[in-house]
């Protein structure tokens, strides 16, 4: 009887060790879990964190990069006035002359547009409305042309 009651304690005690080593595990590990989890999670935040840094750095980039291609595209303007002798009559055109340079290399071939010229008028206003490649417009001075607008 005695060996027997001894038995059953040993054995009602390493069962009891057995399950509270078991819990014992189980909480180690659900924090252990709780580690990797926070981890990752930071990880994550710090990835989506790089690539809007990433993103944002291409982007003021690319923006600066325009713009300085923009400071150097300038127009070169030329205009005068042309008479046609035909008989008795005497008509006077305005000629205006424009081409667009990036530095020092033209990007086109001189654009050519005439407009009578009438008594009177101012030949310099005129020839700033006739433009064709308003600089004031392309380099973004006024602020709703559809040039502007087409470039951002």
């Amino acid at each position: 009887m005695f060996i027997s009651w001894s038995l059953l304690c040993v054995a009602c005690t390493a069962g009891l060790v057995y399950f509270v080593m078991l819990s014992h595990m189980e909480v180690r590990l659900a924090r252990q879990r709780e580690e990797v989890a926070g981890a990752k999670a930071s990880l994550e935040a710090k990835k989506e964190l790089l690539e809007e840094t990433m993103k944002n750095a291409e982007d003021s980039t690319r923006r600066k990069a325009m713009d300085e291609f923009l400071a150097d595209i300038r127009v070169e303007e030329r205009h005068y006035t042309r008479e046609h002798k035909v008989l008795f009559m005497h008509r006077k055109m305005l000629v205006r002359q424009e081409r667009i340079f990036f530095r020092n290399i033209p990007l086109s071939s001189w654009v050519e547009h005439e407009m009578p010229l009438e008594e009177g008028v101012d030949a310099d206003k005129l020839a700033e409305t006739m433009s064709v490649f308003t600089s004031a417009a392309l380099f973004g001075d006024v602020p709703h042309t559809p040039v502007r607008r087409l470039l951002r």
